[in-house]
């Protein structure tokens, strides 16, 4: 794997979004069965990634849930070590996870919702990469999510880990986890 440190901030921020939206697609397609395949990285006023959804083309906007931007940074720095994740969780324990989790998804939602895309069909897709919260934290919590109104996004999915081992949560339309 490459190491990020030895990339440029626009070529990691590129491996980021390919890698969060191939971990997208794989659980996409675990849990629905239907064929989505082959992304390619777009340029500005496009969404980042596009891909083929049952030979039908697909534009992905991706974002990345962190927490806070020194958390970003430890996670981007370091990768998810054992240590890392121990230092965020303690991090974590003195203001309540709920309530960041909400915070952290709320920013997320109002900064894409003002974009403009020249897409006709575009989904966000929102990568957790903080180890405190998992897939149980998040499906109780989307209920407290506020969506903005007049979004572009046909559906919003959070990856419920960095991983993408624990699977996809659908935020917009809303459905049950």
């Amino acid at each position: 794997m490459v190491r990020t440190s030895d990339l440029s901030s626009e070529d990691e921020k590129h491996l980021l979004e390919h890698d969060a939206a191939k971990l997208f697609m794989r659980c996409y397609e675990k849990r629905t069965g239907k064929k989505i395949r082959h992304i390619w990285h777009n340029q500005p006023r496009r969404p980042d990634t596009s891909c083929l959804l049952e030979d039908e083309r697909l534009d992905l906007e991706i974002a990345h849930l962190y927490g806070s931007e020194e958390e970003a940074r430890q996670i981007l720095k370091q990768g998810i070590t054992r240590n890392t994740q121990h230092k965020l969780e303690q991090q974590s324990s003195i203001i309540d996870l709920n309530e960041r989790l909400v915070d952290a998804l709320n920013s997320i939602l109002l900064k894409k919702s003002e974009k403009q895309y020249d897409s006709e069909r575009v989904w966000l897709v929102i990568r957790n990469a903080h180890p405190a919260w998992e897939k149980s934290c998040i499906a109780q919590n989307l209920k407290k999510v506020s969506v903005p109104l007049g979004h572009v996004f046909e559906q919003i999915w959070v990856v419920a880990d960095f991983k993408g081992e624990t699977g996809i949560v659908q935020l917009f339309p809303s459905k049950s986890p």
